[in-house]
């Protein structure tokens, strides 16, 4: 039997399969995922189908892409929030990898196992504006009974059509989100929702929690201490809960932060490995051999453990009294800003926490003994030059204020302090 592929050989062949010539993933938009799937179809017409199954509130077709002959039917959807980006990019890759690879007698195996039915972009017109909702102002993933989005009607008509097997549900997570009280990202969370409120087992439920487990044993590996499990409450309207309870287990893999500043190529490798592991798992049989354990005993998240920056200890003014000292937490997202008329991706952040953050991890942490924060001034100022602390209402900080700082350092006469750094984030 040909053995699976190793968490680092899929970690480096990801690079070979990477699509070119796709923008950073909060920037891909329908009309590139459509391109790439029509492309997909063109150059493979004998491995791939592709179909209209619907339509979205503004009419931007939503499309399905069927690949494989296997008995067993498996369904992946990615972008029912407009900025959760990330699985959406790594379906693609995924689609590569079996295109340029489908000789290969692990990929053989896979499409003759498995019939694979993935809907990369479910929500096109909240990924047009880079927002979780649809245009109707409606989140499509508490859609599921209500039925009020085309969107999400259209997630169930092809549950209801296809009965898969087992369904993977593809999303972000907050950039706050730490593995349990280590304060480390949780790069990867993973989740078997449940079907009731009792949280109880069932034999899918099992299925999909040892998927859980295979994918933990592929990443920890690649990212040791970063794979967390999503909290497991029953949500009543969402549609990985409910397709549980229609018949089709689901596993939810919700990408989060990354422990260094540029994180889209680590993170899609870790989808990519997630995915194609998972999948070599089911097709092989090895799936049914995972120790439940090993899900079970995944660190349970912590929504709010983790900021992008934290400056320790240092000098802060805050709205009343005298200076004093304290941890500075800045939290910091992706966004979308255009200017002139070209969009990009930029980090934002603002001041969330302030106070003593010893149970919280960042990113990145500075030292600030000694130095005194206080807001940046909007004339020019660089690291480097001396000046005079502010005045009072301009060294104020505050929860919920820009991240836009400067760390002082005092420096030679009294009263005369060193820019020692500047922090700058897009609002």
């Amino acid at each position: 039997m040909t053995a699976p592929a190793s968490p680092r050989e899929l970690f480096d062949l990801w690079a070979e399969v990477r699509l070119q010539g796709l923008p950073p993933p909060a920037l891909v938009r329908h009309l590139h995922v459509e391109a790439r799937l029509r492309h997909f179809q063109a150059s493979a017409p004998e491995l791939f189908q592709v179909e209209e199954v619907g339509r979205s509130v503004e009419g931007r077709s939503l499309n399905l892409i069927r690949f494989g002959s296997g008995p067993r039917h498996v369904l992946l959807w990615s972008q029912m929030h407009g900025d959760e980006p990330t699985a959406t990019t790594a379906l693609l890759d995924l689609l590569e990898y079996v295109r340029r690879h489908r000789e290969h007698p692990r990929v053989a195996r896979l499409l003759s196992a498995l019939t694979l039915h993935a809907l990369p972009l479910l929500n096109p017109d909240g990924a047009e504006r880079f927002q979780r909702r649809n245009a109707q102002g409606i989140d499509i993933n508490r859609d599921a009974l209500a039925l009020q989005t085309p969107e999400g009607r259209t997630l169930k008509a092809l549950r209801d059509r296809l009965q898969p097997w087992l369904g993977f549900n593809l999303h972000n997570q907050g950039w706050r989100t730490a593995v349990g009280g280590t304060g480390r990202p949780a790069s990867i969370s993973l989740l078997a929702p449940p079907f009731d409120a009792s949280r109880g087992d069932n034999p899918g439920r099992v299925l999909a929690k040892k998927v859980c487990a295979v994918i933990r044993d592929a990443l920890e590996p690649l990212a040791p201490g970063q794979i967390g499990r999503y909290d497991d409450s029953f949500e009543t309207r969402a549609f990985g809960d409910n397709l549980v309870r229609w018949g089709t287990p689901t596993v939810l893999i919700e990408t989060g932060p990354w422990s260094a500043p540029e994180s889209d190529e680590p993170l899609l490798r870790l989808n990519f490995v997630a995915l194609v592991s998972a999948l070599e798992a089911l097709a092989s049989g090895a799936v049914e051999h995972a120790d439940l354990e090993r899900y079970e005993s995944i660190p349970l998240n912590d929504s709010k453990g983790l900021l992008h920056l934290v400056i320790r200890g240092a000098h802060v003014f805050g709205e009343a009294g005298e200076a004093f000292v304290a941890d500075i937490g800045i939290a910091a997202t992706q966004a979308v800003r255009t200017r002139e008329g070209t969009p990009s991706v930029v980090l934002a952040g603002s001041i969330e926490e302030l106070g003593d953050l010893r149970v919280h991890g960042a990113v990145e942490e500075v030292d600030g003994a000694g130095l005194t924060v206080v807001p940046l001034p909007p004339e020019g100022v660089k690291e480097g030059d001396v000046l005079p602390l502010p005045s009072r209402s301009g060294r104020t900080l505050g929860v919920g204020l820009p991240a836009e700082l400067m760390l002082l350092r005092p420096e030679g006469a009294a009263g005369e302090y060193r820019v020692e750094r500047i922090v700058r984030y897009a609002r």
